[in-house]
C-alpha cells in the first residue's frame, strides 16, 4: 500500500512536473500551470501524509523493533515526495512569477519548498541516513527504562517523587536518575545535527535552525532577538520571583539561602516550570475522587460549551489518552502530543492522564490542538496549509485554553473548587507565574532557544555541548545542578524537543506571550471581567472570536491574523500586566533581599557568531 501510494502520487506528479517547465507564459496560463500542480500535489501530499502519521503514531503508542522498521520505510516515501528534486524545481520555477500568483498560492508553493527541506532527495543518501538516524533516537528516547534504587521507574513516577519528596539526598538521587537517558542519546544527537543541517543545506537554507524559524519568515538573529526581547521586558519579575523562590526553598529544606537555585530543588526536572510552591494554590487535593477519564471528558466540554465543533467520535477510540497500566510491557513516549493523522477528520492525543491539576490543563491544551485541526479541515484550506498561522499558534491556543482552565471561577463551575471557595489572589497569581509561566521563559527564550541556535547555526562543537547547557541554565534561569556535570552527562539530551522536536522549543516562547494577548483582549474586550479571574467556558461570543483565527490554518500571515484578532503586534504588553499586582506584592516581600544572581563564572564561553550572522539570511 505504501510503494503503491507512492508511485501513483509520483507518477501522475511527474508528467505535470514536465508540463510546469515549459516556458514563460501570460499570467493567467501561470496561475493555471500552479492550480494543477498544487491540486495535484496537495491530493498526494495528504495521502502520503496519513500514511506516515499512522506508522509514526504506532511507533511512539508501542515502541518496538518491527514499528520502529515501518516508520523508517514510510518516513522514507514521505521524505522521496516531499523532497522530489522535479518538485522542488518545479515550485522554485512557479515562486519566480510570485508576483503574478495569488497570495493563497504562494503560500503553498513555499510551504511545499519547507516540506521539501525536511527530507530532499537532491541527496537521498542524506536524507535516507537523516530518516535512519530520527527513527533511532525515537526508539532509544521512547524505550529508554528509568531506574531508581536500582528498580524501573517511569517518567511520571519520576515527577511524582520530585513533586513530594523534601529529602534533599533522595531527591538528588531522582533528579541523577531522570539525567540517565542523557549517555544513551548522546552520540546518536550529534550525528542527527550534522544530517538536520545537511538536509536544510540542500535547499539553500545555512542551517536547520534557520529552515524551521522561516516558517515565521524570519532568520536565526531575528528568531534570538525576538525571544532575547521577552526576557528583557520580563526579566524585572523573573528576578522578584528567582529571589521570593530561593528565599521560600531554602525555609522548606533548612539550608542556607543559595545564590542560584539548585535544580534538585524544584519539581520539575528542566526547572522550566516551578510548581508545588504556593500552598493556598494547591489544587491537587480537589481532585481527589476525579477519574482521568472525567479529566478528558471535561477538557473537551470546554470547547464544546463555546460552541465548538464536537472532536470526531474516533477520537476517543484511537487516542491513547492514559498511563499504561503496571503489568503491561508496552511501552510508549511519555510526552503529551495531539496528531492530525490525516489531515481530515482522523485526530488522536497521546497523554498519560492522570487526575491531579497538572493533567487537567495538559488535557486542556493538548485538545486545543485537535480543536485547531478541525476547524482548519474545510474545502478553504488546502492540505499543504493546514497547520497553525505559525508553529507558535498552534501552542498558543492550547496554552489559552490551560490558562483558562487554571482560572478559579472555571474551576468553581466545574465542582472542582466548591462555590463558597475564597480564593488568596495573590497565591493564585504567584502560582500563575511560576508554575506555567515566567520561569519557563526563560528556559523557552534563553536556555532552549540559545542552546539550538548555537549547535544548529554557529556549529558549538559536540566536546562543548553540556557545558554550553549549564552555562545557559546559569546564566538565564539562575539555576545550577546538585554538582559539577561533565560532557559524559549530556543532560541537554534529556529534554524530548531536542531529540525529536529539534530547533522548536522558541514556539512554546512565542506561545506563552501570544496566549496572554489574546486571553488579556477575551477578558477584557468580551467578557469585561479582570484577565486574573475570569470564565469565558460556555460563552458563545468568545467560540465565535476564537473559532475566526483557527480555521484560517496556515492561509494568513500570522502577523495579520493577530493584529486582526487583537489590535496589537506580538508584545508582552499584556503579559506584563497581568502580573503587574504580583510584581508590587514580591517587591514588598523581597525588601532587604539580594535580588538575582551572579552568572557563572566558568561556564562555557560564548561562540564568536559575528560570522554565522553574516551567514544566516534566507537563500530558499
Amino acid at each position: 500500500m505504501l510503494r503503491s501510494s507512492f508511485f501513483v502520487a509520483f507518477s501522475g506528479l511527474t508528467s505535470l512536473i514536465f508540463t510546469i517547465a515549459a516556458g514563460a507564459e501570460e499570467k493567467s496560463a501561470i496561475q493555471q500551470r500552479a492550480d494543477q500542480f498544487l491540486a495535484l500535489t496537495n491530493a498526494s501530499y495528504q495521502a502520503l501524509y496519513r500514511v506516515n502519521s499512522e506508522t509514526q503514531w504506532s511507533a511512539v503508542t508501542d515502541v518496538s523493533p518491527e514499528h520502529d522498521a515501518a516508520s523508517e520505510a514510510a518516513g522514507k516515501a514521505y521524505a522521496a515526495f516531499n523532497g522530489n528534486p522535479a518538485i522542488i524545481g518545479a515550485v522554485q520555477d512557479l515562486l519566480k512569477h510570485s508576483d503574478e500568483l495569488d497570495p493563497l498560492t504562494v503560500r503553498q508553493l513555499r510551504q511545499a519548498l519547507l516540506n521539501a527541506g525536511e527530507g530532499p532527495m537532491s541527496n537521498p543518501t542524506l536524507t535516507n541516513h537523516r530518516i535512519a538516524a530520527e527513527t533511532k533516537q525515537a526508539s532509544l528516547l521512547n524505550s529508554f527504562q528509568f531506574k531508581f534504587k536500582g528498580q524501573p521507574i517511569t517518567a511520571n513516577q519520576i515527577d511524582d517523587l520530585l513533586t513530594k519528596s523534601t529529602d534533599l539526598a533522595e531527591r538528588k538521587a531522582i533528579w541523577e536518575a531522570s539525567k540517565e537517558s542523557g549517555p544513551a542519546l548522546k552520540d546518536n544527537l550529534t550525528v542527527l545535527r550534522d544530517l538536520r543541517n545537511g538536509v536544510a543545506g540542500e535547499i539553500n537554507y545555512p542551517n536547520y535552525f534557520a529552515l524551521e524559524v522561516a516558517a515565521y519568515g524570519m532568520t536565526t538573529d531575528e528568531m534570538v532577538k525576538m525571544n532575547d526581547d521577552f526576557m528583557r521586558d520580563l526579566r524585572p519579575l523573573y528576578l522578584q520571583l528567582h529571589t521570593w523562590a530561593k528565599y521560600k526553598l531554602a525555609a522548606k529544606y533548612h539550608e542556607p539561602v543559595p545564590n542560584e537555585i539548585p535544580a534538585h530543588w524544584l519539581n520539575n526536572r528542566w526547572a522550566q516550570n516551578w510548581t508545588g510552591m504556593v500552598e493556598a494554590a494547591d489544587l491537587d487535593p480537589y481532585f481527589k475522587g476525579k477519574t482521568a477519564e472525567w479529566i478528558a471528558r471535561t477538557a473537551e466540554e470546554f470547547y464544546t460549551g463555546m460552541g465548538l465543533e464536537a472532536l470526531p467520535a474516533n477520537f476517543w477510540t484511537k487516542s491513547d489518552l492514559y498511563p499504561v497500566p503496571p503489568n503491561d510491557k508496552r511501552k510508549k513516549n511519555t510526552h503529551a502530543s495531539c496528531w492530525h493523522i490525516d489531515l481530515d477528520h482522523d485526530i488522536r492525543s497521546l497523554q498519560s492522564v492522570e487526575p491531579n491539576a497538572e493533567w487537567f490543563f495538559t488535557a486542556h491544551h493538548e485538545l486545543g490542538h485537535g480543536h485547531y485541526f478541525l476547524a482548519y479541515t474545510r474545502p478553504e484550506v488546502p492540505p499543504l496549509l493546514r497547520t497553525g498561522a505559525a508553529p507558535g499558534f498552534h501552542e498558543g491556543i492550547g496554552e489559552l485554553i490551560s490558562l483558562a482552565s487554571s482560572q478559579v471561577p472555571y474551576l468553581q463551575a466545574k465542582g472542582i473548587l466548591p462555590n463558597d471557595f475564597k480564593a488568596d489572589k495573590t497565591a493564585f497569581l504567584l502560582d500563575d507565574a511560576l508554575a506555567r509561566s515566567v520561569p519557563f521563559i526563560f528556559f523557552a527564550s534563553g536556555t532552549m532557544t540559545h542552546w539550538e541556535a548555537d549547535i544548529y547555526a554557529h556549529q558549538l562543537e559536540p566536546q562543548d555541548w553540556n557545558k554550553r547547557w549549564w552555562h545557559y541554565v546559569s546564566k538565564f534561569q539562575g539555576v545550577e545542578p546538585p554538582e559539577k556535570r561533565g560532557e559524559e552527562w549530556a543532560d541537554y539530551a534529556t529534554k524530548t524537543h531536542i531529540n525529536d522536536t529539534p530547533a522548536y522549543y522558541y514556539n512554546y516562547a512565542f506561545a506563552t506571550v501570544f496566549k496572554f494577548q489574546l486571553h488579556d483582549y477575551i477578558a477584557r474586550k468580551i467578557l469585561h471581567q479582570p484577565p486574573q479571574s475570569c470564565n469565558y467556558a460556555g460563552n458563545k461570543e468568545v467560540g465565535t472570536w476564537l473559532q475566526k483565527i483557527l480555521e484560517k490554518g496556515g492561509t494568513e500571515d500570522w502577523r495579520k491574523v493577530l493584529k486582526e484578532a487583537t489590535g496589537e503586534d506580538l508584545s508582552t504588553r499584556a503579559m506584563v500586566d497581568y502580573f503587574q499586582p504580583l510584581m508590587s506584592w514580591l517587591e514588598e516581600q523581597n525588601k532587604g533581599r539580594k535580588i538575582g544572581w551572579e552568572e557563572e563564572k566558568d561556564g562555557g564561553e560564548e561562540p564568536d557568531k559575528e560570522e554565522a550572522r553574516d551567514k544566516d539570511t534566507h537563500a530558499g
